[in-house]
């Protein structure tokens, strides 16, 4: 077998836990497959586990393959796909000097199966696809296992296994260089000692001819959202998506370029600035759900670009002290004068979504008892239909001449642009969640759509 420098360094590093993230075609499988093996046979544990969507799924990208591991393994390794009298599950036994090893293969669509299979401490753990693994499954397993090694396809990046998993790996130092900024940046949970991640690309695969990589490039249409996953190898979810036109290279600013569009009236050379600010709110009380109080701040530039500055969210489900109207408005109120005074905006109107008369109704208290309060709080405008506004949206989203943009510390909002989908059995009809911040701030720009895409050219 073929491979290359950085995958003969993967072969070579000792680690805890070790995750393969990339591009399609990389190698990540067969190579991590191998690696595997060889640490079941250092392993002084007998029972060790091959994990993936289910059996078959196992056998045909694992074990049966032209360089998998009864290819690979033919002196050594036997599977029992049916079991035997001794071990009725599904099993590869490798035969080894110092005795022979047993290797479950265990499907994680399979619940109940895996649950009875994860009874005591194994040696070593692969994962094919993590990312689409049972939660529950990959909770169990890893903490049972001396050695993971777990491969992954970039999926949408809010999904647990990243946080609670994933993420909490870092790239080796030397080979940080080769690793994605998006990827490197999503690594951001506390980092845990051994915990190493791997970033693999076609160019990795020295066994992938320069034709069959050029095939499988020209097959995928740029933009989408399968390009970015499968090409690129970036995060974020496939198919479905209501703005899959969104691409952080394009539409990302950081807060400096942003606040480079704060008005100085000192510069006459300065073209562009923030014409108008505005904020809006979206509402979500129930204690039960993952649904957000989300508040949204942002400007419109005078070239017409619309740039979300500021989020603020509230889940009441993660609070001891669930939030009623009136503290969601106390916050509020914390949140607009703390923007206002970062970015020197004023946003006078602040729309609140119309269907929440509670918090409407509190806003309106509050004014009448603090008399200071320039704010006007209004009912969101929503005549302009939800579909509208995706299609408005998507148009400022074309990559070829943007006029909507995100600061990149939005990570919720930024989070929903990835995950926001259309339902499968309606036509024409997005999900009813992963939406709070979107629909907050599309309540702050509806007022200033025909301010928005007005102007010329990219920031």
């Amino acid at each position: 077998m073929k491979w290359g420098s950085k995958f003969d360094a993967f072969w070579l590093h000792d680690a805890k836990i070790e995750f393969l993230e990339g591009t399609t075609a990389a190698g990540k499988s067969t190579v991590g497959i191998n690696k595997f093996i060889f640490k079941v046979l250092e392993s002084p544990k007998k029972q060790h586990i091959l994990a993936g969507l289910d059996t078959g799924t196992i056998e045909k990208n694992l074990i049966n393959k032209d360089v998998g591991i009864l290819s690979e393994f033919r002196a050594v390794a036997e599977y029992n796909g049916n079991g035997t009298a001794k071990e009725k599950m599904p099993h590869l036994i490798i035969h080894s000097n110092a005795g022979d090893k047993i290797i479950y293969v265990l499907g994680y669509d399979n619940e109940a199966r895996w649950k009875k299979a994860l009874g005591g401490q194994y040696g070593c753990l692969f994962i094919d696809e993590i990312n689409i693994a049972h939660i529950d499954f990959v909770r169990e397993a890893v903490m049972r296992a001396d050695y993971v090694l777990a491969t992954l396809n970039p999926d949408t990046p809010d999904l647990p296994v990243y946080t609670e998993f994933i993420n909490h790996s870092r790239e080796l130092p030397e080979w940080q260089d080769d690793t994605p900024k998006e990827i490197l940046n999503a690594l951001c949970e506390e980092p845990k000692k051994g915990w190493v991640h791997w970033f693999f690309t076609f160019n990795d695969n020295i066994a992938l001819s320069e034709e069959k990589k050029r095939q499988i490039i020209e097959s995928v249409p740029k933009g989408t959202k399968i390009y970015k996953n499968k090409i690129l190898g970036l995060r974020g979810r496939a198919t479905g998506l209501v703005f899959p036109l969104y691409d952080p290279a394009v539409h990302n600013l950081t807060e400096e370029q942003a606040r480079a569009l704060v008005r100085d009236k000192h510069n006459k050379d300065q073209e562009e600035w923030f014409e108008y600010f505005t904020a809006g709110l979206d509402t979500a009380y129930s204690s039960k759900s993952p649904d957000v109080i989300a508040m949204t701040y942002g400007g419109v530039t005078n070239k017409g670009r619309l740039v979300l500055l500021e989020e603020k969210g509230y889940n009441n489900a993660q609070l001891k002290q669930p939030l009623a109207p009136s503290d969601t408005v106390q916050n509020l109120m914390d949140f607009l004068e703390r923007c206002r005074e970062k970015w020197s905006g004023f946003a006078r109107h602040v729309f609140i979504d119309s269907a929440d008369q509670a918090t409407i109704i509190e806003a309106i208290k509050y004014k009448r008892s603090h008399p200071e309060c320039l704010y006007i709080f209004e009912n969101a405008y929503k005549k302009t239909s939800n579909i509208d506004r995706i299609m408005m949206q998507n148009g400022w989203l074309n990559p070829e001449r943007p006029f909507f943009y995100v600061v990149d510390t939005c990570k919720g909002y930024i989070a929903e642009l990835n995950t926001y989908s259309w339902l499968e059995d309606k036509d024409n009809t997005p999900e009813d969640g992963n939406d709070h911040y979107i629909q907050a701030w599309q309540y702050g720009w509806l007022p200033f759509k025909a301010k928005i895409g007005v102007g010329n050219g990219d920031i």
